[in-house]
């Protein structure tokens, strides 16, 4: 590539145009007019000797070189923007905005409400809005303006959306202090023995991906409870002598009310990101919440 042809306008279109991957759309999104952006991405074509962008039935496909370029030309040019726009451009002690965030029950609990408790430090003039997590809905959402900020697992979010990641998640066994049958160096049997809550998110089931790994180590899970919901197991734990598997973050300041111990078997756990829309990306006040919200997850 000869880069003395090389525009940074040009990439900013490139961009635009893989992310929207409509001709109209990208011209609006970059205050163009349509042929302006359709002779940018001819350019474009010549410099990087590929199609980029080829018709379909809706918009456009970008090329599997297209999809290569997309995340390198995003964090190149987010390096640029950040360099002409700081975040002290936001008064966060001054300023008003409403956040809205779409999530689980979980991560309101993990991640939220230590978020809240920063803000209203550092930021009170910025209101959060929860709202529960409709990911096949997300991406339309975020695009209306409805959601702001998503937290999720990373891989659920539709391509065109910006991730980052926050933690790995995993997760242990609790039980009540005192607990007859609960301790330290429990087997995979007396594990099994035991009288479990599980969580169905669908409702009803009392099988999980846990129990197939027991299987496999020739047990079965004795499951007396299936719940809707994680926040309700670590109260009806602490009440009785169920246990239950749940995410380490769920009761990491509750051991004086349960005892926490180790599953006696590997359980795969879980990632968790934020998720949010190219409208939102360069926002000060935006990105200063999902600044925010990376030191709440620390």
């Amino acid at each position: 590539m000869d880069t003395t042809r090389l525009d940074l306008n040009l990439l900013v279109t490139l961009e635009a145009l893989l992310v929207e991957q409509n001709v109209t759309r990208a011209a609006s999104r970059l205050h163009l007019s349509q042929p302006a952006v359709s002779a940018q991405l001819s350019r474009l074509r010549d410099l990087f000797d590929d199609p980029l962008l080829i018709p379909a039935q809706r918009g456009m496909t970008p090329t599997a070189k297209a999809l290569e370029l997309l995340d390198p030309l995003r964090q190149a040019l987010d390096q640029v923007r950040a360099t002409v726009s700081r975040h002290s451009d936001f008064d966060h002690e001054r300023a008003s905005l409403t956040v809205v965030i779409a999530c689980t029950d979980y991560l309101q609990v993990a991640l939220v409400q230590p978020l809240v408790l920063r803000l209203r430090k550092l930021a009170p003039g910025v209101r959060v809005a929860l709202r529960s997590l409709d990911i096949p809905q997300l991406e339309a959402q975020m695009a209306r303006g409805e959601v702001d900020l998503a937290l999720m697992t990373q891989s659920a979010a539709a391509p065109r959306l910006r991730t980052r990641h926050l933690f790995d998640e995993r997760y242990v066994l609790i039980g009540r202090h005192g607990h007859p049958g609960l301790r330290e160096s429990i087997t995979v049997a007396q594990f099994a023995q035991l009288e479990h809550v599980i969580v169905s998110l669908r409702g009803g089931d009392f099988v999980t991906p846990v129990d197939d790994v027991l299987a496999t180590l020739g047990h079965r899970r004795n499951v007396v409870l299936s719940a809707s919901s994680f926040l309700f197991l670590p109260e009806i734990v602490s009440q009785s002598d169920f246990v239950a598997l749940v995410p380490q973050r769920l009761v990491r300041d509750r051991t004086s009310q349960l005892q926490i111990v180790e599953c006696p078997f590997p359980v795969e756990g879980f990632e968790v990101g934020m998720v949010w829309h190219e409208r939102n990306h360069t926002h000060n006040g935006q990105r200063w919440v999902r600044e925010a919200l990376i030191a709440a997850s620390n």
